[in-house]
């Protein structure tokens, strides 16, 4: 499962340019398509190439959070919304330094704050809320109105439980379900040095042999650089090595080690126990019906992903 792009949150790491622009159009990889983490990860990444997206969603999701009432633990609603703590801190800076938060010591516990609603923040929630309607509904044009209230039911059902009613809104949903996503299958390699996007590179060249980088990018459906960065990780880890190209002894050629071998069947173990857990969360039907919906949003940019999940099911 190529996961390439990502951010702080879900790893507790910063994440690069190359990281956050490494998807591109094309013919994504047939392997990976039956993969629910897979296509919303290229989902997620497809929803934020709209260059007039909101500058912060996470201001927006902690806004409406707090539509229900104070909020006695920031560190609380910041773990229910899947926002790293340090992020979070920043969020609430901004969100107050704006009039539109207001945050008090707990006279209970002084060591959190209590986060309060202000006027100027229920209007700000009230535009935010216009804006992420219309968005939502270019982003899902190629969905009826049932398709995408039946789309935001199941991706709801991948977050935790106690944060599932704070988030609204299709893209919000599908960022933050990719987001623990791939959390959870990250936490299954814990310890390996492996992640989870390191499992589309390594099943690629383990099918394909001695692969050239390019047709690497290409079969990955990923930029260059992205490539070039993912490539220097599994290198560095002894998992390929960069030896000469069979057909064109000009170029070079990645090639799986042994280790590389070894290390792909352990991603894979983490990847097929991540699709067992979501098949859990969606519930009996649930993994097909969003798989149909995700691969739906994705055909136009993927032309072919539709026919190629279907083969995998």
């Amino acid at each position: 499962m190529t996961i390439v792009r990502g951010e702080p949150d879900a790893t507790q790491n910063p994440v690069s340019v190359t990281e956050a622009t490494a998807e591109v159009p094309g013919v994504l990889p047939e392997a990976l398509t039956g993969f629910i983490g897979y296509l919303l990860r290229r989902v997620f990444a497809q929803f934020t190439t709209y260059a007039d997206g909101p500058e912060d969603s996470r201001d927006f999701l902690v806004l409406d959070a707090l539509t229900g009432g104070d909020w006695v633990s920031q560190l609380d609603l910041a773990e229910r919304l899947g926002i790293n703590r340090t992020i979070m801190v920043g969020v609430i800076d901004r969100l107050e330094s704006r009039g539109q938060v207001l945050r008090t010591r707990n006279p209970d516990n002084r060591r959190q704050y209590i986060l309060s609603l202000t006027d100027r923040g229920r209007a700000a929630v009230e535009t935010g809320r216009r804006a992420v309607a219309e968005r939502d509904a270019r982003l899902t044009a190629a969905l009826s109105a049932e398709q995408v209230g039946r789309l935001n039911t199941l991706l709801a059902r991948l977050l935790p439980e106690g944060s599932q009613e704070l988030v609204q809104g299709t893209e919000h949903l599908v960022e933050q379900a990719h987001h623990r996503l791939r959390r959870l299958g990250d936490e299954k390699l814990a310890g390996t040095g492996l992640r989870v996007r390191h499992y589309g590179p390594l099943s690629v060249l383990a099918a394909s042999g001695p692969c050239p980088q390019q047709r690497l990018a290409r079969e990955l459906a990923i930029t260059g650089p992205a490539t070039s960065q993912l490539v220097d990780e599994l290198v560095e880890g002894g998992m390929v090595v960069r030896g000469r190209d069979p057909h064109d002894r000009r170029r070079h050629a990645l090639e799986l080690t042994e280790l590389g071998h070894a290390r792909l069947k352990e991603v894979a173990e983490a990847v097929d126990l991540l699709a067992a857990d979501v098949a859990e969360l969606l519930g009996p039907g649930g993994e097909d019906e969003l798989r149909a919906l995700l691969v739906q949003l994705l055909e136009p940019a993927h032309p072919g992903v539709s026919e190629a999940a279907g083969r995998l099911v």
